[in-house]
């Protein structure tokens, strides 16, 4: 169903578009050299983790979330290359606003994907399949990436199509099709269907979703539980009564690391909290946010975590204030030598920052920190992340080699299923 002769989209009023390989297209539109080769983007260290993988890597069974050092043992040529989620969240907006500028019911599921609603945009730009061309071409155009799309009338059905005509793909599933389409899938397609959901399923016999809709309602129900029992009977005939949920704005931003080994140097945690705390006040000041409560996390050698918080009497997007009450925080905690696997910081309470109004002192400073910060952020958009930094950061001979990088964005969003749905960089296949 890829190509110019596609099936009628009479009905099919949701598109779900997904970047292919974001993070490591990303990278390599970056870094032109790389086309054609298997990079990884992640850490390398012995717990980095793979965040995404170029499709030459991915053909020697490199996929996201693996373990780095797998990753390495599988394809020991790869291109290495650390993730950039600055850059990344700047691409991810410039692809939604491409959507917005389409319909205003875009429901985002991470930096890479989202639902949209295009009933109300076909008068104007044509049918779904024409919109999903247009989108296409724009995204290759405008941010150098290719994306592929599902059309269907539902939004479970649109999902499954983009993953089935990955990479730089375009699918069709009209409405008549449905049925079959889904049929002939294995019941793991299916939304709520995990590893324990599968294994029940196959105790039953039921292997391929066509299986699994023609078991009569009240034994799924019995197997598997009244709702869970339901809710699969329906995906399996194809309803799914959801519609597209504009995305709410991002109640909060931050990140966190987990060190190559575990690490009891206070210097070296400090560190590395003022570098958290730098990217995240980048973020912010990317997503047009201040923030109100500062918050660290902070993971032990036994997996053991915390979290302390403190709100603030003046919003901010400023890395070193926001680094001086997390570098409070982690010294309450009193902790002296303890072995520390992972530290973060988080922003918490965010609002528009054009909102906010700016509490002015008496012989302050025509220009401060954050406007010092602001210029940073202009030379790391035009030379590379980390161009202009503390000098704290500038190469610390004795930190311990850092390994899995990860970022969030909103508290309340999440990945996986089309998720719950929390926007932060994941990478889909």
């Amino acid at each position: 169903m890829v190509g110019t002769a596609l099936p009628s989209d009479e009905g099919c009023r949701f598109l779900h578009v997904d970047m292919d390989a974001f993070f490591a297209s990303v990278e390599i539109r970056r870094r032109p050299e790389l086309r054609g080769k298997p990079v990884i983007v992640g850490g390398d260290g012995n717990r980095g983790v793979v965040t995404s993988a170029s499709y030459e890597a991915r053909a020697y069974g490199v996929t996201s979330a693996m373990p780095a050092g797998r990753a390495r043992r599988l394809c020991p040529h790869a291109v290495f290359v650390p993730g950039d989620h600055r850059l990344y969240a700047e691409v991810s907006a410039g692809v939604m606003e491409i959507f917005a500028s389409i319909t205003p019911l875009v429901e985002p599921l991470s930096l890479d994907e989202a639902f949209l609603d295009v009933s109300g945009a076909r008068r104007r730009l044509g049918s779904p399949v024409q919109i999903a061309r247009w989108i296409k071409a724009r995204i290759e155009d405008e941010q150098g990436i290719t994306c592929s799309v599902g059309v269907a009338s539902t939004k479970f059905v649109a999902k499954l199509g983009s993953a089935r005509c990955k990479p730089d793909g375009l699918l069709v599933i009209p409405v008549a099709e449905v049925v079959g389409f889904l049929h002939a899938l294995p019941v793991a397609a299916l939304w709520g269907v995990g590893v324990k959901t599968e294994e029940q399923l196959t105790r039953l016999g039921l292997r391929t979703v066509g299986q699994l809709a023609h078991v009569p309602l009240p034994t799924l129900q019995r197997a598997l539980g009244p709702a869970a029992g339901a809710h699969l009977h329906a995906l399996a005939w194809g309803r799914d009564e959801r519609v597209v949920v504009p995305h709410e704005p991002e109640k909060s931003i931050g990140s966190e690391e987990t060190f190559g080994s575990d690490v009891d140097d206070p210097a070296v945690i400090l560190r590395e909290i003022l570098r958290l705390s730098e990217r995240t006040a980048g973020r912010l000041r990317a997503a047009g946010a201040l923030t109100r409560t500062v918050t660290i996390k902070v993971r032990f050698h036994d997996f053991t975590t915390i979290t302390r918080s403190r709100t603030l009497p003046v919003p901010t997007d400023v890395g070193q204030e926001i680094f001086a009450v997390a570098a409070d925080l982690y010294a309450a905690l009193g902790l002296q030598r303890a072995r520390i696997r992972l530290v973060g910081v988080r922003a918490e309470g965010l609002r528009p920052a054009a909102e906010s109004p700016v509490q002015l002192l008496l012989g302050a400073r025509e220009h401060g920190r954050r406007d010092a910060e602001q210029a940073a952020d202009k030379a790391s958009h035009r030379f590379g992340a980390g161009t202009v930094r503390p000098a704290t950061l500038i190469d610390p001979i004795d930190s311990p080699a850092r390994g899995h990088q990860r970022s969030g964005g909103a508290a309340g969003a999440g990945r996986d299923a089309p998720d719950g749905m929390r926007r932060g960089p994941r990478d889909d296949p």
